[in-house]
């Protein structure tokens, strides 16, 4: 399903226009996205945890050349599925 498909079903499930559920669809990734920018986690009881997990540094190879590279440290956005999630998928 992509995002208009969504914006559909959100609108025909909640009896609301598109232009509302977009518009609440767009206001939940944005604000899940700058609050996980400034590395807070995000708790949704039932639905499931966004986190922040730190990737060390480390060296790796180019798969071209077999050069040796240092690949740098960054920040990994992650999920976990919480209980009536994993519940409504394995019905």
């Amino acid at each position: 399903m992509n995002k208009q498909e969504f914006v559909t079903y959100i609108a025909e499930q909640n009896k609301c226009t598109k232009a509302e559920a977009e518009k609440n669809i767009d206001m939940f990734t944005s604000s899940v996205i700058d609050a996980m920018g400034q590395g807070n986690e995000i708790s949704l009881v039932g639905f499931g945890n966004f986190s922040v997990n730190k990737v060390a540094a480390r060296s790796g190879r180019n798969p071209r050349n077999g050069e040796a590279l240092q690949i740098k440290a960054y920040n990994q956005p992650k999920f976990k599925a919480g209980k009536n999630l994993k519940d409504a998928c394995n019905k």
